[in-house]
């Protein structure tokens, strides 16, 4: 059976079949390993110096996965990160955008050196950068949500 990442609460910073779901879902699209070999979940989540976000299904979606280098960059802990709908990772004006970024990804499976605006939980804002964003596709082809992981992004400098 298939974990439901739509509960709220629910649980997936080391969660095996989650990093399945993502690892396999990644592979697939990009053709390359999310992980260095020998690694898995739990290095995913507490080193991987990337930036590893994910977020579910839901009419608006919210974040179901996020990994310490994710808290870091958006300055929210997990407890925070899973109750935060994504489009809030982004400023309203940038929102229409990301939602084309997403549709794009929902086409195509995924996208690479992806850039955009986003923002940070004290309002720091900074460009992602050569991020890539897939489909999460179980392997019975169900659409679990989308994911990004990127390891370059630059602050935005106030005027």
């Amino acid at each position: 059976m298939t974990a439901n990442y739509t509960d709220a609460g629910l649980d997936s910073s080391y969660d095996l079949e989650f990093y399945a779901l993502m690892a396999e879902s990644f592979e697939r699209s990009v053709g390359r390993s999310l992980t260095p070999k020998g690694q898995g979940a739990e290095w995913l989540y507490e080193q991987s110096p990337a930036v590893v976000l994910a977020h579910n299904t839901d009419a608006d979606p919210r974040f179901i996965y996020a990994n310490r280098a994710a808290q870091a960059c958006f300055e929210y802990s997990w407890d925070e990160f899973i109750t935060l709908p994504s489009r809030l990772s982004a400023e309203a004006p940038d929102r229409a955008e990301r939602d084309r970024l997403l549709n794009a990804v929902a086409a195509n499976g995924f996208i690479a050196d992806y850039r955009g605006l986003r923002i940070a939980k004290s309002g720091r804002r900074f460009y992602i950068e050569k991020a890539i964003v897939w489909d999460l596709v179980d392997r019975s082809g169900h659409r679990r949500g989308q994911a990004a992981t990127f390891d370059s992004w630059q602050d935005v400098q106030a005027d």
